[in-house]
């Protein structure tokens, strides 16, 4: 695997929304050659925003107020901050749920606020929307009971089926598109994000499949087991053989925030081979997860060049959400970090943090590779026009012409917001 690194230039882009903050997955393409983005917000007051840029125009356009489009303008809750999960569409519509944005750090840790500020009410929970690509209209679906977010969401585009995992308390749920029926499930991982450290607390999934020929619909947990649901039985099972807990992944607590632990971090149905890809955030590593046989394999370590070399974990507590497979259904495509060095000398960051952010400033790097071809590149570290790092990167979507785009920090006249960058194909 020996490579010359190249580098790559990213272009940035200015969506006008001047709070703009961190998004993860958050951006994906759809069938009319579009790419539709949603940017975060941290604020109480202030609905996350959805985008659509248009590559043959070079231009983009606002969508919406992700508050507005749940019906809760001017009810004075706290906004509807941001949609942490990828589009998905269906009968030409994109289907997509929003999350809380604004927090109450306790202890170093992100948690769903019990006292809102004053004049606003606590968040009402995350909603299940629909945009039509044709009418440009939005729909809301349904929303979650208990107040809580939409921390990770799958669909089964053939059935009409909408599954995700609830943040913070992590509970397991399935909207029926057709039906226009939710169903909310139990805690799938001891209490979640809001549990205790060291007792009860869980690092919850991000990352959800279906396997299109049975409708069956899987994620994993911190402490390394996967579970399974489908429709047609109704109950969410843990299967008896999976085990996630590799050597190769590395040594956790699943009691302790500030890692995934041994969740796996994205994973995507591959119909090809009729198994999963997926990789693990922290370690990098690439595996496949068989659901027939509930077994794991581990393909390759994809992780930049210069994280191979080093032999360290990169600098983001998670691991990256930028991992997907390409248009042509067979090269995943990976935006993962690699090491900075000054004076010969690795930067460090902080050896543990209690929650998911950046442990220190690393570089940028997009990875592909080959699946029938088992063939890894390492394009090399992306920077700005300016010269100037992205950060905090934790989504991607492929254009039809290949180009990549994703979500990032950008400092934009002395203020630091997060905003749609664009890479041409690398190849």
């Amino acid at each position: 695997m020996i490579q010359e690194t190249l580098t790559l230039e990213a272009k940035t882009y200015y969506s006008g929304f001047q709070q703009a903050h961190d998004t993860y997955n958050g951006i994906s393409a759809a069938s009319d050659g579009k790419i539709y983005y949603i940017l975060s917000s941290d604020q109480h007051n202030i609905g996350g925003r959805m985008f659509v840029f248009d590559p043959l125009t070079d231009q983009i356009r606002f969508l919406g107020d992700l508050t507005e489009i749940c019906g809760e303008k001017g009810l004075n809750l706290i906004a509807q901050g941001k949609s942490h999960v990828r589009f998905y569409e269906r009968n030409g519509k994109l289907y997509f749920s929003t999350h809380v944005g604004y927090y109450q750090l306790i202890e170093g840790m992100d948690r769903l606020p019990v006292a809102a500020p004053e004049g606003f009410g606590l968040y009402a929970g995350g909603h299940f929307l629909s945009y039509d690509l044709a009418t440009e209209k939005f729909e809301d679906l349904a929303i979650v009971p208990g107040g809580e977010g939409v921390v990770s969401m799958t669909m089964d585009t053939d059935r009409g089926h909408l599954y995700g995992i609830s943040w913070p308390t992590g509970r397991f749920l399935h909207y029926n598109v057709d039906e226009n029926e939710l169903k909310t499930f139990d805690r799938v991982s001891g209490l979640g994000e809001a549990g205790t450290p060291g007792a009860d607390f869980r690092s919850l999934c991000r990352s959800l499949f279906v396997v299109p020929d049975t409708g069956s619909v899987y994620f994993s947990t911190a402490e390394g087991n996967v579970f399974t649901y489908n429709p047609a039985e109704g109950n969410v099972q843990k299967l008896a053989d999976a085990d996630l807990k590799l050597d190769y992944f590395g040594k956790y607590d699943p009691t302790r925030p500030g890692s995934m632990c041994y969740n796996w971090r994205k994973i995507f149905w591959y119909a090809t081979e009729q198994v999963a890809y997926g990789v693990h955030g922290n370690s990098g590593y690439l595996f496949k997860f068989d659901p027939k046989t509930e077994t794991t394999e581990i393909v390759d370590r994809i992780t930049s060049l210069p994280s191979q070399r080093s032999g360290m974990f990169d600098q983001f507590s998670y691991g990256y959400l930028g991992f997907q497979l390409a248009p042509d259904q067979e090269t995943i495509y990976y935006l993962t970090g690699g090491p900075i060095y000054i004076d010969g000398k690795r930067v460090k960051g902080e050896e543990q943090i209690a929650k998911g952010a950046a442990k220190g400033l690393e570089n940028l790097h997009l990875i592909t590779y080959n699946i029938p071809n088992r063939h890894y590149m390492d394009h090399g570290p992306i920077f700005y026009e300016n010269g100037d790092r992205p950060t905090y990167v934790n989504s991607i979507a492929v254009g039809n012409d290949g180009s990549v785009y994703a979500l990032a920090r950008i400092e934009r006249e002395g203020k630091v917001i997060q905003d749609l960058i664009k890479i041409s194909n690398p190849f």
